[in-house]
């Protein structure tokens, strides 16, 4: 069983490719999505791998990365073979929680919807995060707004001179709503708490909106940033056959969770610091202040991928 818990949030600073290998559409090289929703997502084994790669870097004791992430693969060193034992980490997959979009008004929304909000508040809870954090804000979901609607707050900077929500090339009427206790618990806990966010975290108000199901999934599908590769033949520099691709990215500022949970250490020759599975939680957690941002996904060679992390672990920072 899992005796320590905690949350992952990561902020996309520039697009953030993490593919499927094949392509059933017109896109090439499209994203990871959920196979009933259509909702964007990064796979557990790529955001543990990330971890995993990162931490090596960092962790200057072997037992201890081995005993966080378990062997690599089989070999012939004893306590280094994937088949000796596990690896006390478990992460899960990283689903969105907000995805930016182009506004008339505002320049961007953040928008959300209840079901990914509720979907977020489950798992929160199975990880015993304290959704009610007082002057930190509260978890509060509003109700659904209807098919023609999108809820915004008090503060915010959507509404256009009709006093609609314009989003892309689609309107909603505004339905303007107290999201105080809501907007400040994502601020203090979903996005980092460093001094290059503290701009970010003031402006979650004014760019928060809450869409119906529909029209949430509709811009996740649709609202992607899509980009055309192309290789060069030296010679001619024209395209080289069969040289022209596009692969699909979310774009910067999405919001993703993913749950990260441990296990008592399985490795035979823990290291003493390790010997409970809130400890070796409590070191993969702390890797945070010393690395504040990772790689994750495809095309890092050409700077995509770059995510800030922020671990919240019970409500605290």
């Amino acid at each position: 069983m899992y005796e320590a818990k905690s949350m992952l949030f990561l902020c996309a600073e520039t697009p953030l490719h993490a593919g499927t290998g094949r392509s059933l559409g017109t896109v090439d090289l499209p994203i990871q999505r959920e196979r009933t929703t259509g909702y964007p997502m990064v796979q557990a084994s790529s955001v543990k791998g990330r971890l995993r790669a990162e931490a090596k870097g960092l962790l200057n004791d072997e037992s201890a990365w081995l005993t966080i992430f378990g062997p690599e693969q089989d070999g012939k060193d004893e306590g280094k073979r994937s088949s000796d034992f596990g690896g006390a980490l478990s992460t899960g997959d990283a689903r969105v929680l907000l995805f930016p979009v182009r506004s008339l008004a505002g320049v961007f929304a953040w928008v959300t919807s209840v079901d990914v909000l509720a979907r977020f508040q489950r798992e929160a809870i199975a990880l015993g995060l304290k959704l009610d954090a007082g002057v930190n804000g509260k978890f509060s979901i509003p109700g659904a707004p209807t098919a023609n609607q999108a809820i915004i707050g008090h503060t915010s900077d959507l509404k256009a001179d009709n006093a609609n929500v314009v989003l892309e090339e689609f309107s909603f009427a505004a339905q303007v709503q107290s999201l105080d206790d809501l907007v400040k618990w994502l601020a203090n806990y979903a996005l980092p708490q460093t001094p290059e966010y503290a701009y970010w975290c003031g402006q979650l108000g004014k760019k928060l909106c809450i869409l119906p199901e529909n029209a949430f999934r509709d811009f996740v599908l649709y609202g992607t940033e899509v980009q055309t590769h192309i290789a060069l033949d030296q010679n001619t520099k024209t395209v080289k056959d069969g040289a022209l691709w596009t692969s699909e990215s979310l774009p910067v500022d999405t919001v993703l969770y993913a749950p990260v949970q441990s296990t008592p250490p399985r490795n035979p020759k823990k290291p003493e610091s390790l010997d409970e599975a809130a400890k070796i939680l409590k070191a993969v957690t702390d890797l945070e202040t010393r690395m504040p941002r990772m790689h994750l996904g495809g095309d890092e060679t050409t700077g995509q991928g770059v995510v800030a992390l922020h671990f919240v672990t019970g409500g605290a920072q």
